[in-house]
Order: C-alpha cells, then structure tokens, then sequence
C-alpha cells in the first residue's frame, strides 16, 4: 500500500476547523474497525464518518467485486441509504452513464496518465471547479491526443482518492462538494490521508469478516458432524437438527432461513420463507439427485451486493450437502447390512430346522411304515367286526397323512433327490392353472396370465414345480376370499435365469410374519386349513433348483412372490 503524506501542521484556526481533529477521527475510526458488525453496517457508520471529518456534502464509495463495482453514497450528516448501482462491465463507455463516471473506473482501473495536471503522486483526482473543462487522458496510445471533458453537475469541487490492497487497487473514494474550489493540492493530503485510514479500516473489516465467516462456517460443520454421529436418532431426526444450525453460519444470520429436502421429505425452520434471494445446492448420491439444502433471505434488506450471498458460503453449503449424502449412504450402507445379517440368520436357522426334520423324518419313517403296514394287513383280516375295522381305517389314514408331512420335511431339508429334465415353465403353469380355472371363478378370482413366448428351458422337476404353484396359488386364493385378481407372469432374464411372479391382492402380511413364513409349521390360518409346510415345502424346492424366492407384501394390498431360477445352459449339476 502507498505510503501517503499526512501534510504539515498548519498553526492556522481555519486551516484545524477546515481539516478537522485528524486523531480524533482516527479515535472514532478505530472503534468502528474494532466492533463485529456485518459489512452493510460497518461501510453504513464509517462512511458517514468519513462525510463529517472530510468538510465535504456527498461521498460516494466505490469497491471492485469481480467484474462489476459496487457504489454507496452517504450525503448530508449521515448515510442517504442503501442504494447501489452495479456496472456489469467496467469500461469507459459501457454502462456508465456520465463523464466523471468514466473518469473514475478509468482511475479504478489505471488507466489515467500520471501527466494530467489535476492528479497527485498517489494517483488521486481532484478539480475545483467541474463546470471548467480539463484534458483528459486514459492513456490507450500514445499517439491519441487528450480529450476535452466537462464534468457539470451541482457539485463544483471533486476529489477521487484510489484504495488499495497491496499493489492492486480494491476501490475508490468520490469526495462532493457544491463549493466552488473547494478542493486544491494542499487539501488533497488531508483528503488522500482521511482516505488512507478508510483503506486500512476497510482491510482490517474485511480480514475479520473473513475469519470471524470462517468461525461460523467451523462451527457450523462441527455441529453437523456432532448431529450426524449421534447412533440412537434417525436420519430424519438428524436433518431436523442439521436445519437449525444452517442460518448462524451465514453472513445474515437474523434473516436468513434454511430448508433441506431429501428424497420429498422436508425439513425447515420454523420461520421459513421462499424468496429469490437464495443459495442452493443439490444432494447427490450415486450418480442420482437425492435433495437439496436452500438458505433464504426472504426479508427485504439492502444488501451489498445483488447476490448477499458469499463464495465462501457456497463452498459451505456445497459441503453441507456433501455431508447429508454421506448420512445417507451411511443409512442405506447399514440398512443392507441388516438385512443381509437378517437374511443370514433366517438361512442359519432354516438350515438348522431342515437338519432337525430331517433326521426327526427319517427316525419316524421306520416305525410310521410298520404301523401303516399291520394297519393294512389288519383291514384285510377276514371276519373283523365292523366298529374294529372302522377304527384300523383311520389309524391307515392317519399313517398315510403323517408320511405325507415327512415327506414334505425331507423336500424341505432336501433329503430327496428330485428326477430333473429340460422343461418349459410356460407349459407347466398352463398345466396347473387348467385346475385352478373354475376354482377361481367360483371365489370371484380374477386370473391373470403374462407368460412370456421366448421363455427359456430350464432342468427342473416337473412335480416339484408343480407343488411350487399348488402351494402359492392355493395361498393367494386364500388370502382372497372376497374377490379379487390373481396374476402370474413369467420373463426371461438375458436367458440366463427366468422369473415366475405369483400375485395377489389379498389381505398381504405383516412383517412379522414375512419374517417366519418359510419356516416349517409356522400358519396363520386355522387347524383344518393347512399344516404349516406350504411355503416351507416351496423355500426347499427352490433352494434344491439353484434358485431364489422373495416376498413382498403390504397389509390390506397384497403379496407377490418372485422367484427366479437358472436356465439350461446355466443349472450346474448337482454333486453326489
């Protein structure tokens, strides 16, 4: 930064009245410079100062913000309000609307020749009189003469002191005056140094928003952090909390307010309001929108800028919406971590139950075959008394319907080696549901078939398979005893697997019982209306084929069961 001259003391009483009590202006400056004050606040008080200690009736600031530059004025004995004009290019000519307009972005910008008479060493413009033409040079080429300029205006006396940063100029102070020379080369170091102490204010202001932002930003992503750790709440527990702590980290905390949207869920604090003045950005996860977090500025205010919005605080939003899509990949992360550990314990235990039928079966066959086979040889006894031969009729049938059920446990455990050919499931669901036509149409049923022409063979049991859709289709008409429509579809997956879809819309489960539905016994309908090995029956057959099943059901809607199963080509043979 220049060094500017501070001039000589002057024993004369007009010459202190004229320039004022420099250090009493230092004094007050160094107070405004020292208070945590937002920048539309801090540029409101110390501009207005720098009006009263300067003698002058208008002063107008000017600050480089990017390509645009950024105007207030302060008249009178104190600030006139906050109005900004904002030159979108500035150039000599482009959107400027008078001559000393152009004469002091030509100044902002260097490019004015030290040579014209009314510059000083620092490169301030002053003119005494502005209804009096002057030269003035920008400089372009050395052989473009001078031009003629005429100011006007009601102010007669002006002065343009640069500010700097460094080497770089950041902006300009435009001093009014309605007196006729009013200013002149003596006056202009007391000028030059009432501008210099506004150039350090404003660089000590500027370095302590910077880092007291940066405090707030810390704070803010400390707090999120502290959100997002805490194991007991939810996700949407979290955003609710996130939420709050989004307003203080902003530049406007008193009237800025936030929401986050994720996935059409939406959280807000409680005085929010949708307004153009607005800073975004978007949740993105795997490559997909998943939300956006917005901080508003819904009240009416005279901000500094047209966008009251920092850099610094895109940045932080950006990363805000960083961090909820890491909470949310983090929740999905763990909920597919509990389900597969959920899935894992379903397979453990219905492994452990299949080895217990298993071997429960296989010590019942021997003595269930010996009381079937004397039941049957006691039916033919001759001259056996009827009431007798009544009683050996159910102990037979009693015998013929427990080893049904064990045979039914050994499918399950996959105790019986199935006799597997090439065949077409398209067929053998025609086959099944030419018995299950007139069944559905005396309950109301509305059957649906969507087979698919190109389906696949695949090596499979024929009866077992048809068990698969006995059990399911006599489930779904179960769970329909009302009407209702029972779908079946098949499709081929790039001929590597093909799909079977059983779906109803019946009474669906509940997720408890999702839960237990293929384990061995497990029913919710009544004694005589089933054993319970159903769905257990169809979870071995499938499991023996190489294939899986799901289940998908919601209570009061319906169930859908899909199972998938490798084709042909693909079904690797079963080992010894």
């Amino acid at each position: 930064m220049p060094i500017r001259n501070k001039g000589k003391r002057n024993s004369c009483a007009a010459e202190r009245y004229l320039y004022g009590n420099r250090l009493d202006f230092s004094q007050h400056l160094l107070k405004h410079t020292t208070r945590d004050r937002p920048k539309f606040d801090f540029l409101s008080d110390v501009l207005s100062l720098v009006l009263e200690y300067s003698g002058c009736d208008a002063v107008e600031l000017w600050l480089k913000n990017s390509e645009k530059v950024l105007r207030y004025e302060a008249s009178g004995q104190k600030s006139s309000g906050c109005e900004f004009r904002t030159i979108s290019k500035p150039g000599p000519g482009e959107g400027v609307d008078s001559d000393i307009e152009r004469l002091c972005i030509s100044i902002l910008h260097s490019r004015v020749r030290p040579i014209l008479p009314l510059l000083t060493k620092y490169g301030s413009f002053w003119t005494g009189d502005t209804h009096k033409s002057l030269l003035w040079d920008q400089g372009s080429s050395s052989d473009t003469p001078p031009e003629e300029i005429l100011i006007g205006g009601a102010y007669r006396s002006l002065a343009v002191s640069p500010l700097h940063f460094g080497e770089d100029k950041i902006g300009l102070l435009l001093f009014k005056n309605k007196r006729k020379n009013h200013y002149t080369a003596e006056r202009m170091e007391y000028i030059e140094s009432i501008a210099a102490k506004f150039e350090l204010a404003l660089l000590h202001h500027h370095s302590q928003a910077r880092l007291h932002e940066r405090v707030k930003e810390l704070t803010c992503l400390y707090g999120i952090a502290q959100i997002a750790s805490q194991p007991d709440i939810t996700l949407e527990k979290k955003l609710a909390n996130i939420v709050t702590v989004l307003p203080p980290a902003w530049q406007y905390p008193e009237h800025a307010c936030a929401r986050i949207v994720v996935e059409g869920k939406t959280f807000q604090t409680p005085d929010f309001l949708e307004s153009s003045h607005k800073q975004m950005a978007r949740i993105r996860f795997r490559g997909k929108e998943r939300g956006m977090v917005e901080v508003h500025y819904p009240n009416k205010r005279p901000f500094l800028q047209e966008n009251p919005f920092l850099d610094e605080e895109q940045s932080l939003i950006d990363n805000i919406a960083g961090q909820i899509a890491l909470m949310i990949e983090h929740r999905e992360t763990e909920t597919v971590r509990f389900e597969l550990q959920n899935q894992l314990i379903r397979a453990d235990r219905l492994a452990a139950i299949g080895q217990l039928a298993a071997g429960v079966a296989h010590e019942l066959n021997e003595p269930l075959n010996t009381i079937l086979g004397f039941s049957q040889l006691v039916l033919k006894t001759p001259e056996m008394p009827q009431p007798a031969l009544e009683d050996v009729k159910k102990i037979t049938d009693a015998s013929l319907h427990a080893r049904t059920i064990i045979r039914e446990l050994l499918i399950f455990a996959r105790q019986t080696s199935p006799s597997r050919t090439p065949v077409n499931l398209n067929r053998i669901i025609e086959e099944e549901l030419s018995l299950f036509e007139s069944l559905c149409s005396k309950s109301g049923v509305v059957l649906q078939r969507f087979l698919d022409p190109d389906l696949p063979e695949i090596v499979a049991d024929k009866s077992q398979l048809l068990q698969i859709l006995s059990n399911l289709m006599v489930n779904a008409l179960q769970a329909m005893p009302d009407e209702g429509v029972l779908t079946i579809r098949t499709t081929a997956d790039d001929h590597s697997r093909v799909s079977l879809v059983v779906q109803d819309t019946g009474t669906g489960m509940s997720d408890e019982v999702k839960e237990n539905i293929f384990l061995p016994f497990f029913t919710t309908k009544d004694v005589d209306q089933g054993t319970g090995l159903g769905l257990a029956v169809v979870h071995g057959i499938v499991t023996a084929h190489r294939g899986e099943i799901q289940v998908e059901s919601t209570v009061g809607q319906g169930t859908r069961f899909l199972i998938t199963l490798p084709c042909k080509q693909n079904t690797i043979p079963e080992e010894n």
